[in-house]
């Protein structure tokens, strides 16, 4: 088992915002999946989507078992859930769980 010092801890914080940062910029992923505001700044990381403060609040309150919130910028991350982000996303994600977006528009 590694143990990181406080200074490693903080160096692979910033490393996962800077990552975090870099997803949210790319087309797919600059708007809420659920209303497309612009600029979201949390996350569900079990979901692999990235949510405006409004709709993470409402993700918050579905609960944990469902969905588990993070800021992008003020919570740690581990590798895997980057990772998680890395392979689905936005597009992905909402092409999977709301494939008729016109038959079921967002909030």
């Amino acid at each position: 088992m590694v143990v990181l010092t406080d200074k490693d801890k903080k160096r692979l914080a910033e490393k996962h915002t800077k990552l975090l940062t870099e997803l949210v910029k790319k087309p797919e992923n600059s708007t809420c999946a659920d209303c497309g505001a612009p600029g979201p700044r949390w996350a569900s990381w079990n979901l692999g989507v990235f949510l405006c403060i409004r709709c993470g609040g409402f993700h918050r309150r579905i609960g944990t078992h469902i969905t588990k919130v993070k800021s992008i910028s003020l919570d740690n991350w581990t590798p895997e859930q980057i990772e998680h982000f890395r392979r689905i996303g936005n597009q992905r994600a909402n092409a999977f769980f709301n494939p008729h977006p016109d038959r079921h528009p967002p909030p």
